[in-house]
């Protein structure tokens, strides 16, 4: 996932685990030149809101090991990777990333979300475990989301 590989690349260039926010910025806009300085800070904001950095104060540091993300040669990076997605895109592109085809996985949650009653996330969270695909941190947000819900 291009997302991870882009969090992953400064690190990996520096040969640490944690850093400066500032070089952070600094290794994505100027070293690489592949956002401007606004960019990788909302890159930051997303990678954070997805679990894949831990803030804080001015820190940056990697909630996963950087050598396990491959970063092909002329690697570049999508804009797009600095939208923040919804639970349902994780847990999909997780799916997909296992080797499930995009097109039977839709399918499969929709056909869970129908015959459970669930939203589309928890269907995705079930179909994943089904598949053996691990998403326990998408679980952890579908649960939350569904005990922070009261009827009344």
């Amino acid at each position: 996932m291009s997302l991870r590989r882009a969090v992953a690349a400064p690190f990996r260039q520096e040969g640490v685990e944690q850093m400066p926010e500032s070089e952070f910025v600094v290794a994505l806009s100027l070293d690489r030149d592949w956002f401007s300085p606004d960019q990788a800070k909302r890159l930051i904001t997303v990678a954070d809101g997805e679990g894949l950095l831990d803030r804080e104060a001015a820190s940056l540091a990697l909630a996963f090991d950087p050598h396990s993300i491959e970063i092909p040669d002329g690697f570049e990076p999508d804009e797009s990777i600095l939208q923040a997605r919804s639970t349902f895109e994780r847990a999909l592109d997780t799916i997909v990333d296992a080797g499930v085809e995009k097109q039977t996985a839709v399918a499969n949650i929709n056909r869970i979300q129908s015959d459970l009653g669930v939203t589309i996330e928890a269907a995705a969270v079930v179909y994943a475990h089904r598949e053996g695909v691990a998403v326990d941190d998408l679980a952890d947000r579908v649960r939350e989301h569904l005990g922070g819900e009261e009827s009344g």
